[in-house]
């Protein structure tokens, strides 16, 4: 059987840093990451690399960075039948959700991975992460197909659907969770898949790459207290298109006439309302306590289970590629990626 061949895209983030003589942490070239783990070059897979420079800390990625990313998928697509991502943990969720937008009709693997310490440092998660990485984008079933067909995010032991991660932990080894979402394989003495909970590339068109994303959104959180003046600035926002609302529970909010009377005003003046839970697991139910009932009425849309990840990469996307709101709100309440539990 012909090998399989994998490409790594390496933006940055710590696991393609190293000590410095002074002990001090720098990034290190791509041929440095690569030969920090050997064990990458007795791996019964062909594995090229293109890197990001300079590489980038994660907590500035930017919107062109993601359309890098999915250009050199693009640009590679046909020559490989995997990409893994070497990628920051900060915001690995947001990139591997957003990615999984602008990447229609994807038929290969595309596996976000990190670590929370250096790829030279002793104790890293560094090797693991990568090897099983390129592992799992190289894995084919008994047809030939690629097992895995979508965006993930593989850390510690666990692969998960990239759109429905969120980093849980700044310190320990097991960063990553999917709170509302079964996980896609587990990493053990052998990798178990679970294919009953893969994404399916149903439409078996050719790749198709979304490169224009819009920005001009804005996250708002509730607080007991949340004054009037804080929530008028952010729906008055010069070019603002879109606002999550983080409410609570199950999509609760206070119950102030002026905050549903503004609300309302921003849904007429075209704002698209968004409204996701504050909870890291379970689904906005709008309409089963009267304070979300009140957010239904001022024209919120539900975010069901979205986490807030993929609620902005969503938007971003939508609003780049949609003029019109009620089309807008009808793809918000729609899997696209497997990004969202429709009640």
């Amino acid at each position: 059987m012909k090998k399989a061949s994998v490409l790594l895209i390496i933006t940055g983030g710590t696991i393609s840093m190293g000590r410095k003589a002074n002990n001090s942490l720098a990034p290190l070239s791509c041929n440095q990451v690569l030969a920090s783990i050997p064990e990458i070059q007795d791996m019964n897979v062909n594995i090229s690399s293109v890197a990001f420079s300079p590489l980038i800390d994660s907590s500035d990625i930017s919107l062109d960075n993601w359309v890098s990313i999915c250009e050199i998928i693009e640009q590679h697509y046909d020559s490989y039948d995997g990409f893994v991502v070497l990628h920051g943990t900060d915001t690995m969720s947001f990139s591997a959700s957003v990615v999984s937008f602008m990447l229609e009709n994807l038929a290969k693997p595309v596996i976000f991975t990190g670590s929370q310490l250096p790829v030279g440092v002793h104790r890293s998660d560094a090797k693991e992460n990568l090897i099983t990485s390129i592992e799992i984008a190289a894995s084919k079933n008994e047809k030939g197909s690629s097992v895995v067909q979508e965006v993930c995010v593989f850390f510690e032991d666990q692969l998960m659907r990239g759109n429905r991660t969120t980093k849980r932990n700044a310190e320990e080894f097991d960063a990553f969770a999917s709170f509302n979402y079964h996980n896609l394989a587990k990493s053990g003495v052998h990798i178990k898949f679970y294919p009953e909970y893969f994404w399916e590339n149903r439409s078996k068109k050719a790749l198709k790459v979304h490169k224009t994303l819009d920005n001009n959104i804005a996250i708002l959180r509730l607080f007991p207290g949340i004054n009037q003046h804080t929530v008028e600035a952010v729906l008055r926002t010069v070019g603002l298109k879109a606002v999550i609302l983080e409410t609570y529970g199950t999509g609760n909010a206070p119950s102030c006439k002026w905050l549903y009377r503004l609300l309302a005003e921003a849904n007429k003046a075209g704002i698209v309302l968004l409204n996701i839970t504050q909870c890291r697991a379970g689904s906005v139910e709008m309409g089963r306590y009267a304070t979300s009932l009140n957010l239904k009425k001022a024209g919120v849309v539900s975010g069901y289970d979205m986490t807030v990840e993929a609620a902005v990469a969503k938007l971003m996307f939508l609003l780049g590629r949609y003029n019109d709101n009620e089309k807008i709100k009808k793809e918000l309440n729609t899997s696209l990626r497997g990004e969202v539990t429709i009640i």
